[in-house]
């Protein structure tokens, strides 16, 4: 560290992504004396402008170097306007990343959303998306879902785990349709979240996709990475959901919730995140956590970053992967 901060020249600032830029000219003209200086000979001046263009080119060179903070290195307290604009940033950043990102359960309609919605508790989007084409083809309204035999639609919904107790809140749901809402999925969180099996999460996923309603969905992959980024310090999911809420217009809420499942399924996993590979790591506080490597961390990406099949059988045209393949299928 010694070492380097002796090479760079004194009236130059490092960017943060550790790029040298020059501040000022050689001679500040605000302290400049009154009167003229002593003229220097031609040979001097030829040796010290040579000595400053190495000093430059070295300086250029270990910018190149280091693209990113050091992970690990100590930043100074950051308010919250400084936060609040590093986070828009990053929400521009990931719009650029990823124009196409949507939900990634498979549904055509409200009823089908809420529906996987409640199965993908607990497991992935894939196995849901492999899973409801049987499921809605046996019960396809939520009059003839709430009719069906329990131990049948048991056996429909087993690969997607715990399918004894989605089977409850499924038919439990199905009725509570039937009976209270005219087989209709309603569009207000407050009657949604009266449903059995359906919590704020799985409601703002229904209103923000099928009802075009603005909310923020709080899973786990949305939580790691905004208290990696330090927009929250928050745990429990109404709160980091408020505090998110505070940062961001309305208008964004649905689409960020998107970009930031997408990049933390695709780029910033849990136990080893490809931080090497990672567009926006300039912007994040927690670069180093994973795999700084370049090479070594474009081998984790995934899905279609990683060249391999997104998890929606049925994915909307603008999406650049593979589609998922169906169950059984591989």
């Amino acid at each position: 560290m010694g070492e380097q901060a002796a090479s760079e020249p004194k009236n130059a600032t490092k960017s943060p992504a550790g790029r040298m830029k020059r501040v000022g000219s050689d001679e500040d003209p605000g302290s400049a004396p009154k009167t003229a200086p002593k003229p220097k000979s031609k040979a001097n001046a030829t040796s010290k402008a040579g000595l400053k263009s190495q000093a430059n080119t070295k300086a250029g060179s270990e910018s190149r170097a280091k693209p990113v903070p050091k992970a690990g290195a100590k930043a100074k307290p950051e308010s919250h306007l400084a936060m609040v604009r590093r986070a828009r940033r990053i929400n521009r950043e990931l719009a650029e990343l990823y124009p196409y990102a949507h939900p990634e359960l498979d549904f055509r309609n409200a009823f089908e959303l809420l529906v996987a919605t409640v199965l993908s508790a607990q497991t992935t989007d894939l196995r849901v998306n492999q899973t409801t084409p049987a499921l809605f083809a046996a019960y396809p309204t939520p009059e003839d879902m709430a009719a069906a035999v329990p131990e049948e639609m048991e056996e429909i919904i087993r690969p997607t785990g715990f399918f004894r107790a989605k089977t409850k809140s499924l038919l439990g749901l199905s009725a509570a349709l039937r009976d209270n809402f005219d087989g209709e999925v309603p569009g207000r969180l407050e009657d949604l979240v009266t449903l059995p099996g359906v919590g704020r999460k799985t409601a703002n996923v229904v209103l923000g996709n099928a009802f075009g309603v603005p909310g923020i969905t709080v899973d786990t992959h949305f939580g790691r990475l905004v208290r990696r980024w330090k927009w929250t310090e928050q745990e429990d999911p109404v709160k980091v959901e408020a505090d998110i809420a505070a940062i961001f217009p309305k208008s964004e809420w649905t689409m960020l919730s998107h970009r930031v499942v997408f990049h933390g399924r695709r780029i910033c996993h849990a136990r080893k995140p490809a931080c090497g590979a990672c567009p926006i790591a300039p912007l994040c506080p927690s670069y180093g956590e994973g795999e700084t490597d370049p090479e070594k961390a474009r081998k984790l990406l995934k899905y279609e970053m990683g060249g391999r099949p997104g998890q929606r059988l049925s994915p909307p045209p603008e999406y650049p992967g593979a589609p998922a393949p169906a169950l059984g299928a591989g």
